[in-house]
């Protein structure tokens, strides 16, 4: 008898990763993949807990998966991911309707379970870890991927649980990382996104020393048409980091680099190795060897203890750097984090009108900075057509990352999802780009 299984996946990148091997696992070991969750045996639902938010929607995702056990076919509902390895035995008492619980380590282990519980086989023994990239079943559009190239983390940021969630830093070798890009190029992937939750750590815990350039070069030496580098620590992009940036053509130029804040108080009670100076230098060496990298960041506002004139730094640091883009959220008081017991916790009503303000500036600045595209040729990876307008087809430069930042429309009759064509841009919005395929 063949089961089918629907999968929910929530939070990042990195977490859609996990919900992709347990896919390929499912399916290799004779599981039917179903996207309708009405019709499926067996549901999973891999779950997240970064911040408060994130826990309620993994929470509610749970119980309404759970009523198709009254509505649908579902006879096994499993929970696995962040949201599990933090909270097993309480979410166990809580909701009872869950059948089995698999956490950030051991979640490899989902054939066991729907084993046991759907067949009464116990008999399946799970892969190492290094090699599950071999069961891997994408989700992502065919001409991208991420890759992760570890697990877990060492920093200590005063407001984060991702340590207790994802255990200690776990560089996966570069031999394994290599066969898994070459397994993605033979599926006719594009673009390759190099993801961990501090990229810039790789290898310190394996090899005892910086080797994520060593492992970008290896990488592009394989052809990747792109490379995208997401999640760097600002306090360890080294110059050896970005001379690899700057020589490899198919290495996008492109920087993720979530500085959280700009006020020297806050960047340190939140637990962060550099000064706002260090930021500004940082920026300006990486603008002034590869100048036309686009950096992404990402900040934190409401921290306890930023008083208006500490997120007044924030601001005018943002409005001095220009970042092109950048993302914000509010302060998360998560418990078992030092940062939930600190003094001068900001109301929530302040909170929300410094991340509006922030917003709001980097909209001026996000208008700003694409005057500079206009009349440029840039090469765009075709994505889709436009739902809004037929006219148009949807693409992304090696400027914009997917799902996070804007696009570029195309004005064109019959391209090709994955193709790269030049595109010259002759207008702009907010976020994104619009042009015409180059004559």
């Amino acid at each position: 008898m063949t089961f089918n299984i629907a999968l929910a996946s929530l939070g990042c990148s990195k977490n859609l990763v996990d919900s992709e091997i347990m896919l390929g696992l499912l399916k290799e070991n004779n599981y039917q993949i179903t996207e309708d969750f009405n019709r499926a045996d067996a549901i999973i639902v891999n779950t997240c807990g970064f911040i408060v938010s994130a826990k309620e929607e993994s929470i509610e995702t749970i119980l309404s998966m759970a009523e198709y056990k009254k509505t649908g076919n579902c006879k096994v509902l499993v929970a696995t991911g962040c949201l599990v390895e933090k909270y097993r035995e309480e979410l166990a008492r809580e909701i009872p309707e869950i059948d089995g619980w698999l956490g950030t380590n051991d979640f490899h282990n989902i054939v066991s379970i729907l084993d046991l519980k759907l067949k009464g086989n116990t008999k399946f023994s799970a892969p190492c870890r290094e090699d599950l990239y071999q069961f891997r079943m994408c989700t992502t559009p065919r001409h991208l991927a991420y890759v992760k190239i570890a697990e877990g983390c060492d920093n200590r940021c005063t407001y984060c649980l991702i340590p207790q969630m994802r255990g200690k830093y776990q560089s996966k070798p570069m031999e394994s990382i290599r066969q898994e890009v070459r397994e993605l190029l033979s599926q006719g992937v594009k673009e390759i996104n190099l993801i961990a939750q501090d990229s810039t750590y790789y290898g310190m815990d394996i090899y005892g020393e910086e080797k994520l350039p060593e492992l970008l070069k290896l990488i592009a030496e394989e052809g990747v048409p792109w490379i995208r580098l997401f999640y760097s620590y600002p306090a360890r992009i080294s110059k050896n980091l970005l001379n690899v940036l700057a020589s490899y053509p198919n290495i996008c130029k492109y920087l993720d680099i979530p500085i959280q804040h700009a006020d020297d108080f806050i960047l340190k009670r939140m637990g962060r190795h550099e000064t706002r100076e260090d930021l500004i230098s940082l920026i300006g060496r990486i603008r002034e060897l590869i100048p036309q990298t686009a950096i992404r960041t990402t900040c934190m506002v409401g921290f306890p203890g930023e008083t208006e004139k500490r997120f007044e730094n924030l601001l005018d640091f943002v409005s001095k750097v220009k970042f092109d883009w950048l993302g914000a959220f509010t302060f998360s008081r998560e418990e078992d984090t030092p940062a939930a017991l600190f003094s001068e916790q900001v109301p929530e009503e302040i909170k929300q009108d410094r991340y509006d303000r922030l917003m709001s500036l980097q909209t001026e600045i996000s208008l700003e900075n694409k005057k500079k595209w206009l009349g440029k040729t840039i090469n765009v990876l075709i994505e889709g057509k436009s739902s809004s307008n037929p006219e148009y087809f949807i693409g992304r430069s090696q400027f914009h990352a997917p799902d996070v930042d804007g696009v570029v429309f195309i004005k064109a009759r019959d391209l090709k999802v994955g193709q790269f064509v030049p595109v010259t841009i002759s207008d702009y919005d907010i976020y994104d780009l619009i042009g015409e395929i180059k004559a």
